[in-house]
């Protein structure tokens, strides 16, 4: 049978063996990321990341606690901020941890693609969680240090002193934690594409500015006795907290949403698909994460003319092949494959009915 003749046939390209598209796709999702040296190393970043979001989860829950006793002893306003602060960020660990286990889920017939966006969606739950449980909160406080003031004794000040050094202590040394983590996975282009990871560095990056802020504020209230520099100080951790939540909340809703493989990844698979000698032309190609590590590739390819649908079905399994060579993230691959000769004719006022037609 002549492919020349049939018009526009969808083909999703998998293995020689003709399975339908739901087998295959079932197929794919199950075993793609499995047993590949591509897999084992996914699965070996995921347990460093692990490690590094529970290193984070300890140190926040430890000084969360002591912010909180000693915001209250003193008073300080900056200090209850930043145990808002860590109480937030305890809960986004929580979060990410959820999101590391269920983003490697096996597909399966109702989520045929996968649970790679799972990572996403609760990346986008901690950045809330940083808006709301440690940016207003903090906003709250300085707000009403400027209404109410306060006052501390020399003992509240050196007993918040205390804490917060012993909170940047911690902080620094989760973040160093993260951000080897991060030169492991291969540095910050790459490292930092995994949300999970992405927001431990945020989160504790933000952490060290926000004690040194809540450090400084409350210096400037003991020596000058005016609350103004601690409220200042608790107002300038809301913001930073916001400004953080809107970038983390805002990179995950472009992944959620479907955002497009990278540029030099689709650069990669045009390249491959006009090298290809049956191929007359590149209609279109659309990408789509499905996950950290996973890619859907949609092409509309037109064809030479001539060729019968046995060499029609070779073709595309070479070229699925060549594109999951050259592109491993590329885990389905599906090709709508048209006779240029056959599209013209069906698009041709003749054949449409349009003026000019016969």
């Amino acid at each position: 049978m002549s492919h020349a003749g049939g018009g526009s046939r969808p083909l999703v390209s998998g293995t020689a063996s003709k399975e339908t598209p739901e087998r295959e796709t079932d197929r794919a999702g199950r075993g793609q990321d499995s047993g590949t040296a591509a897999g084992q190393e996914h699965r070996k970043a995921d347990r460093g990341t692990r490690i590094t979001v529970l290193v984070a989860l300890a140190a926040n829950l430890v000084i969360a606690a002591a912010k909180a006793v000693g915001g209250f002893v003193a008073g300080s306003p900056a200090l209850l901020s930043e145990a808002a602060h860590s109480v937030a960020d305890s809960m986004n660990e929580v979060f990410l941890l959820a999101a590391l286990r269920r983003s490697r889920r096996p597909a399966d017939r109702r989520h045929p693609f996968g649970y790679g966006k799972e990572r996403f969606f609760w990346s986008l739950l901690a950045a809330v969680g940083i808006f709301v449980m440690g940016g207003c909160f903090s906003f709250f406080q300085g707000v009403e240090a400027l209404r109410t003031g306060a006052q501390e004794e020399l003992g509240g000040y050196v007993a918040g002193l205390i804490v917060l050094g012993v909170a940047l202590f911690a902080e620094g040394a989760s973040l160093l934690r993260a951000l080897y983590q991060v030169r492991r996975q291969g540095g910050v282009t790459a490292g930092l594409r995994d949300p999970a990871l992405r927001t431990v560095v945020a989160e504790d990056g933000t952490a060290v500015l926000g004690v040194t802020l809540a450090m400084t504020g409350m210096i400037l209230h003991m020596v000058t006795g005016q609350v103004v520099w601690e409220a200042c100080a608790s107002l300038a951790i809301g913001t930073l907290l916001v400004y953080v939540a809107y970038r983390l909340g805002r990179e995950a809703r472009d992944q959620l949403i479907g955002e497009a493989a990278d540029p030099e990844a689709s650069g990669r698979i045009r390249s491959l698909l006009r090298a290809q000698p049956e191929i007359d032309s590149v209609e279109a190609l659309f990408t789509m994460k499905t996950g950290l590590d996973s890619t859907l590739v949609a092409a509309r390819v037109d064809l030479m003319p001539g060729l019968d649908s046995e060499r029609v079905e070779e073709v595309a399994v070479r070229i699925k092949r060549s594109i999951a060579h050259a592109v491993p993230e590329a885990q389905q691959i599906f090709l709508d494959v048209t006779d240029r000769l056959a599209r013209e004719a069906a698009e041709s006022p003749a054949a449409t009915g349009e003026r000019g037609g016969a």
